[in-house]
């Protein structure tokens, strides 16, 4: 049967984005009137209300497409949206391997479908100057929802990061009510019962165990790690007060200088650097953990091999603990995050991936209905719910004190495994596109027991404020870009090279002065130029 969406994959000519893109930045965006843009809205739509449309809109989402659970026409994610909300989804299909490469020439061109979906704060700042996504803080007074749980929540602090040089944001972002931290590190707890060691607390107690595991283990590396490294130097430079890994940033925070630094070279990042290159260099944590792709690593952990791993909740259940089964009595859990040279902190926004909209949106009759829509969708409670656990009645059940259940016959997760049907796969729901952000008691609601014992741990922790905003203009943005890149790829080889030890310490002062040469100082003139002025623009 021939599908009913348009699956696209967006070949566009070099002459097309170029004309496209030109075109946008030469048009000025005026006050719009929306008077004549209330086809199929809600008079009476306000926060906790059931949307529906008062006539049948269509509407295009660019949806990146997840290989673990494609895309399908007969899910009743479908059906149950139209049902819901009078309104039709068309989705333009882009595999997630090519979702960045493809949203850019799309939205650059001026092609792009009304909402673009799966969207990282900051990743929206390259689409501002050109005009092509709508400034969605001007419309929020059509978002009862989105603008209740700021206010609930105290999100403002968070939603100002998102602002741009004109005080106006452009991207609305998943939004969770509490920091939702997930990767740690991953013990074997039943070799640390056997050698009477308890879960380390700090990344000196981590170093303390994996000494005791290598005396009892002298042939192999008690932790060889997964995530090419990444994870582990992310959630562990949050605690050394710098960042690193999936989160390394070129621009760090000095609160008590007022001022951005250059993350790469900063102290916090040598005292980084120098812990883990002890772990490497006394064979505690295996050197190719920065190298080796997923499955080795879960090799090693299955053969008895290794002993420590990163993981999210999803990890543990799906991959370590099946992995496991050939080693009797093996057990793993998660351990908290350690603590670190700043203390027993952890550094989290509580925004998620969203969307940007499409500028044309706004020409549309139905735009005040698009917005409604897209407010109860993403941001009640309501749809929030409907997105990540489905159909009640149909794939999951609630109980008289609000509890949620799967059907045992749909599994997700650490729910129900060997199931027939998956929640994903089988129905659309809990997908990457829609289902993220809400309560944390929603969050929550499809966890284990012993990942909810996890959470709760990691309250106990300080919850580090968000970097203050320095957003470029687009003209510095075009300078910004030209140091960028070559700044973080500088900064990550030289963090691999340290702790590795293809490069020793001692040539730190070195390296600082390389990295002066590539325009260091420059391009942190640029950010705190940025950063004063926004901050004196917006207080």
């Amino acid at each position: 049967m021939r599908t009913m969406w348009k699956r696209a994959l967006l070949t566009l000519t070099a002459g097309s984005l170029v004309l496209g893109t030109v075109a946008c930045s030469e048009e000025e965006a005026p006050a719009v009137d929306l008077g004549g843009k209330r086809v199929g809205a809600m008079a009476d739509f306000a926060e906790g209300k059931q949307f529906k449309a008062t006539e049948a809109i269509e509407l295009g989402v660019l949806y990146s497409d997840h290989p673990n659970y494609a895309i399908k026409d007969d899910w009743l994610l479908w059906k149950e949206i139209t049902s819901r909300t009078n309104v039709t989804i068309k989705p333009t299909v882009v595999p997630m391997s090519d979702y960045e490469q493809k949203r850019s020439l799309v939205v650059g061109a001026g092609d792009a479908p009304t909402i673009i979906a799966k969207t990282y704060p900051g990743q929206e700042q390259a689409y501002v100057a050109s005009g092509a996504i709508l400034p969605v803080s001007d419309y929020l007074d059509l978002m009862p929802n989105f603008k209740a749980k700021i206010e609930k929540w105290k999100l403002q602090p968070d939603i100002n990061s998102l602002k741009q040089d004109d005080g106006k944001f452009y991207l609305l972002p998943g939004v969770h009510e509490e920091v939702w931290p997930d990767y740690t590190l991953a013990f074997r707890t039943d070799e640390l019962q056997r050698l009477g060691l308890q879960a380390p607390k700090t990344w000196d107690e981590v170093h303390t165990v994996l000494k005791a595991i290598k005396a009892a283990h002298p042939d192999g590396y008690p932790l060889s790690d997964r995530f090419e490294g990444k994870a582990i130097l992310n959630y562990a430079a949050q605690t050394f007060g710098t960042s690193a890994g999936w989160g390394y940033n070129n621009a760090q925070w000095n609160a008590g200088e007022g001022k951005f630094t250059f993350t790469g070279t900063s102290p916090e990042q040598k005292a980084l650097v120098e812990f883990f290159r002890k772990l490497v260099a006394e064979g505690l944590m295996d050197p190719e953990s920065f190298t080796q792709k997923d499955e080795p690593a879960i090799q090693k952990l299955a053969n008895g091999k290794s002993y420590a791993i990163s993981t999210n909740a999803q990890n543990l259940v799906n991959d370590y603990r099946p992995a496991l089964k050939n080693i009797p009595g093996a057990t793993i859990a998660k351990i908290t995050v350690p603590g670190g040279p700043k203390g027993d902190v952890i550094t989290g926004s509580r925004l998620e991936n969203g969307l940007m909209i499409s500028a044309k949106a706004v020409e549309s009759d139905k735009f005040v209905a698009t917005m409604q829509f897209i407010d109860w969708l993403w941001y009640s409670d309501e749809g929030q719910e409907f997105a990540k656990w489905g159909v009640e009645g149909t794939t999951f059940d609630k109980d008289a004190s609000g509890k949620r259940a799967l059907k045992s016959d749909i599994a997700f997760g650490g729910l129900n495994t060997g199931a027939p049907q998956h929640l994903q796969k089988n129905f659309g729901f809990q997908g990457g596109v829609f289902a993220y952000g809400g309560t944390t008691e929603l969050l929550q609601s499809m966890f284990t027991e012993e990942e909810i014992s996890f959470q709760e741990a990691m309250k106990a922790k300080k919850v580090i404020a968000p970097n203050p905003p320095y957003p470029f203009t687009a003209d510095e943005r075009e300078q910004a870009t030209l140091w960028e890149t070559p700044l973080k790829d500088f900064a990550t080889q030289g963090t691999l090279q340290f702790i590795l030890g293809s490069r020793d310490i001692s040539t730190w002062d070195a390296y600082v002065k390389e990295a002066e040469a590539k325009g260091v100082t420059q391009y942190m003139e640029l950010v705190n130029s940025a950063y004063q002025r926004f901050k004196q623009k917006n207080g």
